[in-house]
């Protein structure tokens, strides 16, 4: 059977990646970015919340990497932070791959008997 890699993605990272997407208005916040940038009092609005706590929102998803913040002028402006999104990706395709192996190796010991 395939051995779980964990040096392929660091432990916190996929920590702090769980932790800022296992709350609805940090996947809201995250999502709505997947569309574009935008400026953190666009991101505000929507959400019903003051502009302290989208902030402390931002904090956490830019400690996991997924979103990071710019100031442009007076405002800040969020965007999609790609490094992020390959932590995503590889742990799916880490996971998918032991996962796939494990079936094949069930699929093997259930066709041989």
């Amino acid at each position: 059977m395939a051995n779980l890699d964990t040096t392929s993605t660091p432990q916190p990272e996929i920590e702090a990646l769980f932790f800022a997407l296992g709350e609805k208005q940090r996947r809201t916040i995250f999502f709505s970015l997947m569309d574009g940038d935008k400026s953190v009092k666009q991101l505000a609005e929507p959400l019903n919340i003051t502009l302290t706590g989208l902030g402390q929102h931002i904090k956490i998803l830019e400690a996991a990497k997924l979103v990071r913040t710019e100031k442009v002028g007076r405002e800040r402006i969020c965007s999609v932070n790609p490094e992020g999104l390959a932590t995503m990706e590889n742990f799916a395709k880490l996971h998918r791959n032991l996962w796939s192996s494990r079936f094949s190796t069930l699929r093997k010991l259930v066709e041989s008997h």
